[in-house]
């Protein structure tokens, strides 16, 4: 059976390298977590789609189920799940956030 929920966010994780759900834009974050991972990516440079779950409940509600992870944001490389805010924060501080994006394809400018 299939969950036409998870095809559309498999979509966005297929169709672009790296994808952040998030809430509100990367332009106009709207919860300190979400602008915190935003703040990440942008200064190592790393060019990636955000999708606002605010904007949609059944994507909200649908990728926690997808990646059996209960908080947003969510960051996805290459259509793998990577973290959320906590994790992606010691990564980055860890250098294992560039390390992985390159490792993977995904140019990044700033080392940290």
């Amino acid at each position: 059976m299939t969950n036409p929920v998870f095809e559309r966010i498999e979509t966005d994780i297929n169709a672009n390298p790296v994808v952040l759900f998030m809430k509100g834009t990367p332009v106009f974050p709207q919860c300190g977590f979400s602008a915190r991972v935003v703040q990440i990516l942008s200064h190592i440079g790393v060019p990636f789609k955000g999708v606002n779950v605010l904007e949609d409940m059944e994507i909200r509600e649908g990728i926690k189920a997808y990646a059996n992870w209960p908080t947003i944001p969510q960051l996805y490389v290459k259509g793998e799940f990577v973290g959320g805010c906590d994790i992606i924060m010691e990564m980055f501080q860890a250098g294992e956030l560039q390390s992985m994006l390159k490792e993977k394809g995904i140019p990044v400018s700033a080392e940290a």
